[in-house]
């Protein structure tokens, strides 16, 4: 039997009483970057990766790192270099000259929440390595197969800035992400804390408020999260209008290159009910779409070099549809 929206919302109010806390806690180390961490968490619930893109000595590092620590969650942070092998992310087989047999060491991608430091400076291979584990959440070592512990989620940076050196993700690599996010300087007062906050010497570190066994049981529940129809409707409207916007009276097809896949659909809808279980709903709204389509669409809508010429984005595009698609 399904259960009503009401007994689903009484469950999200149970489970996400860590939220408050995991915030608190994330907020004593980081200041600011609340998008960014508010992001974090809803890739984590809705078992997602997530692409951040933003210039150096934002605290994308230190966010994950804290985020990991207060979940009493194994973090592994791996540095993207073009000399990086696959063996050196998922691990090798080591030999023993004792026995002459093989040992198994696993690499640093067997942990709980990974950050992929530049991941656009490694090589295809490395890459590909990469997102295969993130797919199918287990690394083949020689002829044995190892799970990934979960909860996993990988969080995956790029430079904008310095593009010398770089092997661009392709798109369909970049699909494997849920959510790709855009990471701004703070304000002038966040900058102004940051200056009073932050002791270079003696480093504050995050203390766990959360356990894995509470997350786990919260992707449960974001799972349940209930959708009708209205709002499934206009998951897939905002898809399809990135592949037939004439459809929907918008003059863009020279714009668009490729459409969203139905991947989009899929994350679209995950990442909606995330979003309700944050904000304590049991079911999901449109608004709850509208608010997370930006980061869920902006890499998967790809544009022509028309739109190039024309300094059209992908986000323009993307703003255009939700202004234009109506809600229900």
């Amino acid at each position: 039997m399904t259960p009503s929206v009401e007994a689903i919302r009484r469950q999200v109010e149970e489970q996400s009483n860590f939220v408050t806390r995991l915030r608190a806690e994330i907020g004593r180390i980081i200041v600011g970057q609340q998008y960014m961490v508010d992001r974090l968490l809803l890739g984590l619930l809705a078992n997602g990766h997530v692409l951040v893109e933003g210039v150096p000595g934002l605290a994308k590092t230190t966010a994950v790192k804290t985020l990991a620590k207060s979940m009493q969650c194994h973090f592994s942070r791996i540095q993207f270099t073009p000399d990086l092998l696959p063996a050196d992310l998922i691990g090798t087989l080591v030999y023993n000259p004792k026995d002459g047999g093989f040992t198994t060491k696993k690499g640093p991608i067997f942990g709980n929440i990974i950050l992929a430091d530049e991941i656009n400076r490694a090589p295809a291979k490395v890459q590909s390595a990469l997102l295969e584990a993130m797919q199918e959440r287990q690394v083949t070592i020689g002829e044995s197969t190892f799970p990934i512990e979960e909860p996993f989620m990988v969080m995956a940076t790029q430079n904008p800035i310095e593009q010398e050196g770089t092997y661009p993700l392709p798109e369909a690599q970049v699909d494997r992400f849920m959510l790709k996010l855009r990471v701004n300087y703070p304000t002038r007062d966040e900058e102004r804390e940051i200056m009073d906050r932050i002791n270079v010497l003696h480093e504050t570190q995050a203390k766990p408020v959360v356990t894995k066994q509470e997350i786990l049981d919260a992707r449960e529940v974001v799972n349940a999260i209930y959708v009708d129809n209205k709002a499934k409707n206009y998951i897939v409207d905002l898809v399809q209008a990135t592949r037939n916007p004439a459809g929907f009276g918008l003059n863009m097809k020279h714009l668009i290159e490729y459409g969203a896949s139905p991947r989009a659909t899929i994350y679209l809808q995950q990442a909606a009910k995330a979003q309700a279980f944050l904000q304590g709903e049991g079911n999901v709204f449109p608004n709850d779409v509208k608010q997370v389509a930006m980061d869920v669409l902006r890499h998967r809508v790809i544009v022509t070099y028309e739109a190039e010429a024309e300094n059209m984005t992908s986000e323009d595009i993307i703003r255009k549809i939700l202004d234009t698609v109506p809600v229900p």
